[in-house]
């Protein structure tokens, strides 16, 4: 279920960067996630689940939806009109560290030896990729969007495990997928226009966003977490780094540097300190 969810989500980068080029982002995202919702809350009526959640559960539904389906992924798909899918994963994947460092810093958290070194080490990471992408000029106008929408994405991780207990699952990532789709269309109405120019890449990347990393991916993450619990879980995000690039450059033949690739290496490794550093000293 782990890599599962690594290589769904990490790919969502991919296909939402051919969406933007044939669409408005957010309203191509507003309808998506209102198509993905209403499969999500359809199923899970035909498999016997209830819409009647706890006010805990519904909390999460709302929360997740604001912050990570109308924020981080609505900033995400605008700032992927010039921000390529590689970079955007990257920084996307970095909210592990950006959790355990406010965690550390203003929750008062007690971070052992190793997530510390796991925190500089996404630091050092960060900063080999971001130097080396702006001397190749990237956008920070795009990349500032995806800094934002990675700290929404931290606020939304931070809600999962209220909206993933007590069962009902598929209803709630259905609900959780309106209540972005509701909040996106204020915006995609106000300040877009239906410009879309259609093609085969289009229906691909659309159906394939919708039900994969749109609606399988988050099923995955919240079955996950019930199971392992949500530090375990958040261990399989070091391998996002990786899988986007790698994906990104498969599919849509973006460049990959040396510089990249070893910041990669780093991130991905300081994620994974910082996660294995939560876990246990002696697990039983």
């Amino acid at each position: 279920m782990g890599l599962a969810f690594a290589a769904m989500w990490s790919s969502a980068f991919t296909s939402a960067r051919v969406i933007v080029e044939y669409a408005p982002p957010l309203s191509a995202l507003a309808l998506r996630f209102l198509m993905s919702g209403l499969i999500g809350v359809a199923i899970a009526v035909a498999l016997g689940q209830s819409a009647r959640l706890t006010s805990k559960q519904w909390t999460g539904v709302v929360v997740f939806g604001i912050c990570q389906n109308a924020l981080y992924l609505g900033l995400n798909f605008v700032a992927m009109q010039t921000v390529e899918a590689s970079l955007a994963t990257i920084i996307a994947s970095t909210m592990p560290l950006l959790v355990a460092a406010a965690g550390w810093l203003f929750l008062g958290t007690k971070v052992r030896p190793l997530g510390i070194a796991g925190l500089f080490a996404g630091l050092v990471g960060v900063s080999i990729i971001m130097g080396a992408r702006l001397q190749g000029g990237a956008d920070l106008y795009g990349i500032a969007l995806c800094a934002l929408g990675v700290v929404s994405l931290t606020v939304a991780t931070l809600a999962v495990l209220g909206a993933s207990s007590g069962g009902n699952v598929l209803m709630i990532v259905g609900l959780q997928m309106l209540v972005g789709s509701a909040l996106l269309w204020g915006p995609a109405l106000a300040l877009e226009t239906w410009d879309v120019t259609y093609s085969w890449q289009l229906i691909v990347a659309f159906a394939y966003t919708t039900l994969v990393p749109g609606l399988a991916a988050t099923v995955v993450w919240f079955l996950l977490v019930g199971r392992i619990g949500t530090v375990k879980a958040s261990t399989f995000h070091f391998l996002n780094p990786f899988l986007g690039v790698v994906i990104a450059s498969v599919l849509l033949g973006e460049s990959l540097g040396l510089m990249d690739m070893l910041g990669v290496v780093i991130i991905a490794g300081g994620i994974l300190a910082v996660q294995l550093s939560k876990q246990p000293a002696n697990p039983t």
